[in-house]
């Protein structure tokens, strides 16, 4: 596994750690496909109750790598933009079995928690932030939108006026607010985030592991999320080959503000 990606195991608690510190955690492929690695190797160890996500460092992770964005063309080839729904369907893949992991998955969010992280915590079941923790989906500021599940699992979560918000404008909110909107569960002071996450976890352990994972299924069940990603899908396939994502992405590299032509 990439050492982009810590997992450890601590009795019933499994945890992936994102350890690229010195990037703010930014989410580049390596990560993103190690990350897989750990969500699959949780599902193939026995006897867990909970699995925490956190990240190493001074934030839980500033989102993507956006000169990944930009490297798609090595990654994928020089026609990479006719082939965003591929592209697209495998970012999603990595969150949604993540989502379906049948053990309760809890984010241990501080520092940032921005645009592909924020999208990644949507996935888990649970979010517990630090005091100041902000967190927010900038993708319209480059000219897209959030395709990883995020515009789907948000709008499950605090309903369509308030995704609309938070997506439109691109904005980062505090945890306090988020906890208002209902994207956090708690906030807590940096120094009892892991405490809180582990007094949690043992709740939960006190309840049937089948009867938990069951009414995981059932819950996610009443959301038509595959749909939600589909459309996700198309519309990204459509933004990723228009001149104001080109603009956003240059913008953001040379920290400028963008243009926008709206085509």
């Amino acid at each position: 596994m990439s050492k982009l990606i810590r997992v450890e195991q601590r009795d019933t608690i499994f945890e992936i750690i994102i350890n690229r510190p010195d990037k703010r955690n930014a989410i580049n492929m390596e990560l993103f496909r190690a990350f897989d690695t750990a969500v699959t190797t949780a599902t193939k160890t026995p006897g867990l109750r909970a699995v925490f996500i956190h990240g190493q460092g001074k934030a839980f992770s500033a989102g993507i790598d956006v000169s990944a964005l930009l490297g798609l063309a090595q990654e994928y080839g020089p026609h990479w933009q006719t082939r965003m729904r591929a592209i697209t369907d495998e970012f999603q893949g990595v969150l949604t079995r993540l989502e379906r992991l049948e053990l309760p998955t809890i984010a241990l969010l501080h520092g940032h928690c921005l645009g592909l992280a924020l999208e990644l915590a949507l996935a888990c079941d649970i979010r517990i932030a630090a005091e100041g923790t902000k967190l927010g989906l900038p993708e319209t500021l480059l000219g897209i939108i959030p395709d990883v599940g995020g515009t789907t699992r948000l709008t499950r979560l605090v309903g369509p006026a308030r995704a609309k918000e938070l997506i439109f404008t691109g904005r980062q909110i505090h945890a306090a607010q988020a906890e208002a909107w209902g994207i956090v569960n708690y906030v807590v002071p940096a120094d009892e985030l892991m405490a809180k996450g582990e007094a949690l976890a043992a709740e939960i352990s006190q309840a049937a592991p089948l009867a938990v994972g069951m009414a995981k299924r059932v819950i996610d069940g009443l959301a038509d999320v595959d749909r939600g990603l589909q459309l996700e899908g198309w519309a990204q396939s459509q933004l990723f080959s228009s001149q104001d994502f080109m603009e956003g992405a240059q913008s953001f590299m040379m920290k400028q503000p963008p243009q926008w032509k709206g085509k």
